[in-house]
């Protein structure tokens, strides 16, 4: 199992016994959960507790979950509400950043005010994703969820929900005080710019795992992240090297992981990562339905890319 680099062991030493950061909590390294699962498909909070501490332990800041890595879309409210609950007992919730999406902004006011009783510093926000929405649907269900008095973090998924989150509609909304930061899906790496010139002061964290190293040297202040679930060491070396400018080191680990970051780029991207988990000895599991396992040919190139990555000594 690969360790943490030793310049961070200092870190991990101090923060175990105080909050991981004060006023801005969505930076650094957010771990999208995936969620533990046992072979009836039943959730597994044990598991999922232990899978917390252990990406803390690992060199990660906290967690995201009821993201869709987490496949809050298919679980019961009293799941998704101790799915949050779990994470803050097992790391603090000011190392919880849980996901509030939902159809509606009252239902997402609802799970943002979970939230913020459970302990949680922070909240990710998709913007309505029922429909195809327009500019003043998605301020006001910003402004709406914004009651609960929870920082917001954007996510910005225009593949997934249909609905774009350009700079110019974020910077509208960090300038009614409605959002802190966003999550940026896009793949777009060159807003990263534009969105530095409208909203100085708005944090962009790196939403897909396969443009890291673009969006780090463009600035980003963290990174909401998908394959960290199975590789967080090695990962948050990768981070850490991207956005303290060592290149050589960054570019080097980019290109070893890249077989596996781009992975969080797909469709099949929950069931890539479990795999990946199971495959380093984590607890990844089945998923739920909808989704169906990995074709034969897809779980051959996740596995190989895995092993080549634990062969590499990146697990």
């Amino acid at each position: 199992m690969r360790k943490v680099p030793s310049n961070m062991s200092h870190i991990i030493e101090r923060e175990a016994v105080m909050p991981a950061i004060d006023h801005h909590p969505w930076r650094g390294i957010l771990v999208a959960t995936a969620l533990p699962l046992n072979d009836d498909l039943s959730v597994n909070y044990d598991k999922y507790a232990e899978h917390c501490a252990w990406l803390v332990e690992n060199g990660c800041d906290g967690v995201v979950p009821n993201g869709s890595l987490g496949e809050y879309q298919v679980l019961t409210p009293e799941e998704r509400a101790r799915v949050v609950e779990t994470a803050v007992a097992a790391i603090g919730g000011a190392r919880v950043m849980p996901g509030v999406a939902a159809y509606g902004s009252a239902e997402s006011r609802r799970w943002a005010e979970q939230a913020r009783d459970a302990g949680c510093a922070s909240v990710m926000l998709l913007p309505p994703n029922a429909y195809r929405a327009d500019e003043r649907s998605v301020l006001a269900h910003y402004a709406e969820v914004a009651k609960a008095g929870v920082p917001i973090v954007a996510y910005n998924n225009p593949i997934d929900t249909k609905v774009d989150l350009v700079p110019e509609l974020l910077a509208k909304l960090h300038g009614e005080g409605c959002i802190r930061a966003v999550k940026e899906f896009s793949g777009d790496v060159r807003r990263a710019y534009q969105l530095a010139e409208l909203a100085p002061e708005l944090d962009l964290l790196i939403g897909a795992d396969d443009v890291l190293l673009e969006l780090a040297i463009a600035g980003a202040k963290g990174w909401v992240a998908g394959y960290p679930n199975a590789l967080p060491a090695a990962s948050a070396e990768l981070y850490h090297a991207a956005v303290d400018g060592d290149l050589a080191t960054a570019k080097k680990l980019y290109e070893q992981l890249h077989p596996l970051l781009r992975w969080d780029s797909k469709v099949e991207f929950v069931q890539a990562i479990k795999l990946s988990m199971d495959l380093v000895g984590r607890h990844g599991g089945p998923v739920r339905p909808p989704r169906v396992p990995l074709l034969p040919e897809q779980e051959s190139a996740v596995r190989t890319a895995t092993e080549n990555a634990v062969a590499a000594g990146l697990a």
